[in-house]
């Protein structure tokens, strides 16, 4: 249950985003080479392990032959021992003449040890003070080991015999006796140990007679160590025969542990080391091949220069190695376990893994050669947790500059909003944005992957488009608080609330618009030029797919913003203007003049503050949002045209006042070198569409309007027939037939579909 639940909780992580289910081939991908890798480890593991195995049933069966062959011969020679009794007259009183004689050689030869055995400590101390002065030599190592090994002897000797002797009240009297031969060992130790501790060092110096030297110790301490095991396992399981031989009860009686001392020593030497590493490495991860430079200039000292000191049995090399992997692996893995690893850090570790491991080959070790893993195969999970660490920070400074954006977009503050060196409005966190995309970019490619790359680049696209929808949406949201008829405050705050829509609208061409003449490239080219060299060319395909999407999205969040502002335009400033559009009002007043003269107002406004490009937006939807009021005036409340009524005229006039406006808009002084290019012809195409407006209230009833609206139908198709009917019905002489007829015409007639007119907008 906890391992369902653990995974649960990975793919939650893995795909927290629609977006992220595209992912799922390449998580798939990734998850199969990585069971892949751990299966081969398996197999490998599982063969090392059965040869090992089998190789310790085959030791474990021949040390078994070996003990019974042992155990048969020696009783063999209980037995000839005993027949041999047998068969000499007086034996018995031979062989006590013989015990007699033995034990008082015993006794002479341990009396003789015993008084000499402070002269020879004092000697051995002697020598001890010389190998002081010369540590780095110790010239009397060997001389010191004998005569120690020969007065430890003797005292195991003399323990052994007092514990067996009926009379044990001197047992504590000879153990202070033999007190001080335990300081001279170990003052022995400690120079064994320090000897052992700059072994490399030693090499290095070409001192090669102190390392055969503490070879030569270290390999017969070894020796003893074997001899004392072995005689400890047969006096266990033998101990009545052992007993009954000296060779089995003499000699030393404990294991030293020098050996074992020995391969500490070399641990112990190197550990420093890897904590002096450990601050660098955290100040510098990049850093981290020369901060391990030692480590492989001391294996290699070991394969050059003290192999052919040691005992081959020893393997040093190898013995080196294997204790230098594992402080390696230990020293690791403390970072890799560490949940609160930077970015940096980790891809230190990544890289590390491979040159590690390319470096190591050269010392003659593959990877399969060093265990465990030195990063445990945690390397591609490093790889995915370093791109999940930049996605997460993507993500992060995206939420934070938004949520300062939504804050004085929906609180209106002053001085909320930047210009730019042209005085065009901008928000104030769009550079702020696309400079952190920068710097998570680079973090991304120190990595040298690809994989790694193309999954941050994912995350961008994702969180860009994102901020386009919420824009979108809050500028949606916004707005509707101006264009409620309740709303009762229409006015307040839509001035800085029309600024913001020209900056948000202002931000997007920045984003897209690139001036090639004057050196002066777009965010998102730049972005492009920064990704391009980081990515496959693979996903290059699909990546070029995504900013095209990016900037089409761009571009219409802007449209979005300008259309916006022009809805708001005629929602507040004009609402209760257009509402009078053909009413009997309308014919007494100079509507369109008025809206013009707003249009000017506002055009002189903006034009220094609004990129040029989004002016000619500007201009074009402010004709045709006049033209769908205009034409959608027909639905008013009111609305009667009268035979008698001059609309034609009044429409006439209304036209011409519009055309006058536009028509002379680009020889406005404000407009001038703006670059301006709306073109005022296809206005006048779209606003003739009032001239069939003009024809369908004027034609006569029948055949004449049946024709007027087949020819209307026919030049534009998306033409509705509700607004149609609208027309239609404000014509005071309108009555059923009349309807009938128009509808009639409407089922019969088939049009074929075109790009969208403006008769899309009336509804």
């Amino acid at each position: 249950m906890a391992e369902n639940e653990a995974a649960i909780l990975e793919l939650a992580d893995l795909l927290r985003h629609p977006e992220d289910l595209d992912k799922i081939p390449f998580l798939k991908s990734e998850l199969t080479r990585k069971k892949a890798a751990v299966d081969s480890q398996l197999k490998l593991g599982l063969k090392d392990q059965l040869e090992v195995t089998q190789n310790g049933i085959n030791s474990i069966g021949s040390g078994q032959r070996i003990v019974n062959q042992i155990k048969e011969e020696m009783m063999n020679i209980d037995k000839l021992c005993a027949e041999a009794q047998n068969m000499i007259r007086d034996f018995p009183n031979i062989n006590l003449v013989s015990q007699v004689h033995r034990n008082f050689t015993q006794v002479e030869a341990m009396k003789a040890n015993i008084e000499s055995f402070d002269g020879r400590l004092t000697d051995l101390e002697a020598l001890l003070r010389e190998d002081d002065m010369d540590p780095d030599n110790q010239p009397n190592l060997l001389r010191i080991h004998y005569e120690l090994t020969q007065l430890r002897d003797v005292r195991d000797d003399a323990m052994d015999q007092i514990k067996r002797a009926s009379d044990t009240s001197l047992e504590g009297h000879l153990q202070d006796y033999f007190t001080r031969l335990d300081d001279v060992i170990q003052w022995f130790d400690d120079h064994l140990e320090s000897a052992c501790e700059k072994l490399i060092p030693l090499v290095r110096a070409e001192n090669h007679g102190m390392v055969v030297r503490l070879a030569l110790v270290i390999e017969e301490e070894e020796k003893s160590d074997k001899k004392v095991r072995a005689m400890q396992d047969a006096q266990r399981e033998y101990k009545d025969l052992a007993s009954r031989f000296k060779s089995m009860t003499s000699g030393p009686k404990q294991v030293r542990g020098y050996k074992e001392l020995f391969l500490k020593s070399i641990e112990r030497q190197a550990q420093p080391k890897f904590i002096n590493a450990e601050e660098p490495f955290l100040e510098e991860p990049s850093k981290l091949p020369k901060i391990m430079k030692w480590y492989f200039e001391e294996l290699n000292v070991v394969k050059l220069g003290m192999v052919n000191l040691m005992p081959k049995k020893w393997k040093i090399y190898k013995t080196y190695t294997d204790i230098y992997h594992r402080m390696m692996h230990d020293w690791l893995t403390k970072f890799t376990d560490n949940n609160e690893m930077s970015p940096p850090h980790m891809l230190g570790l990544i890289d590390w893994n491979e040159q590690y491991y390319s470096r190591m080959k050269k010392l003659g070790y593959d990877p399969m050669d060093l265990q465990p893993h030195v990063l445990d195969n945690k390397q591609l999970e490093l790889i995915r947790d370093y791109r999940q660490l930049i996605i997460k920070s993507v993500d992060q400074w995206m939420d934070r500059m938004f949520e300062v954006d939504k804050k004085s977009f929906i609180e209106r503050k002053q001085d909320s909003l930047d210009t730019n060196e042209n005085g065009y409005f901008r928000t104030k966190t769009l550079g702020d944005m696309w400079r952190m995309l920068k710097e998570q970019t680079s973090i991304a490619s120190q990595s040298g992957r690809t994989d790694v790359a193309e999954g941050v680049f994912d995350a961008m696209f994702r969180t860009l488009k994102s901020r386009q929808s919420m824009w979108q949406r809050m500028v949606d949201d916004e707005s509707l608080k101006y264009k409620q008829p309740s709303a009762g405050t229409d006015q307040e705050g839509m001035q800085v609330f029309q600024d913001w829509l020209v900056a948000i609208a202002n931000d997007q061409i920045a984003c897209i618009d690139d001036n090639e003449d004057a050196g002066q490239l777009s965010y998102l080219t730049r972005f492009q030029r920064d990704l391009e060299p980081l990515v496959s060319p693979k996903y290059m395909a699909q990546a070029n797919m995504e900013l095209e999407s990016l900037r089409d999205g761009f571009v219409d969040l802007g449209t979005h913003c300008i259309t916006t502002f022009v809805s708001l335009i005629f929602k507040v400033d004009f609402r209760s203007t257009v509402a009078d559009f053909f009413t009997q009002k309308w014919y007494n007043e100079y509507a369109m003049k008025r809206i013009t003269t707003t249009f000017d107002d506002y055009i002189g406004d903006y034009c220094k503050v609004l990129h040029h490009s989004l002016l000619d937006i500007l201009i074009e939807e402010l004709a045709d949002e006049l033209l769908v009021h205009y034409l959608s005036g027909v639905r008013n409340k009111g609305v009667k045209f009268r035979r008698s009524d001059p609309f034609t005229e009044k429409i006439k006039d209304d036209v011409l006042t519009a055309f006058d406006f536009f028509g002379n808009l680009m020889r406005k002084e404000e407009l001038e070198g703006m670059g301006v290019t709306v073109d005022f012809g296809s206005i006048k195409e779209k606003w003739k569409v009032v001239n069939f407006l003009e024809r369908m209230l004027s034609a006569g009833k029948g055949d004449g309007l049946v024709g007027v609206f087949e020819e209307f139908k026919g030049e534009y198709w998306d033409l509705g027939l509700g607004w149609v009917e609208s027309v239609v019905r404000a014509r005071d002489d309108c009555d059923r037939g009349v309807l009938s007829a128009v509808k009639a015409k409407a089922g019969e007639m088939y049009v074929e579909r075109g790009p969208e007119t403006i008769m899309s907008k009336v509804k």
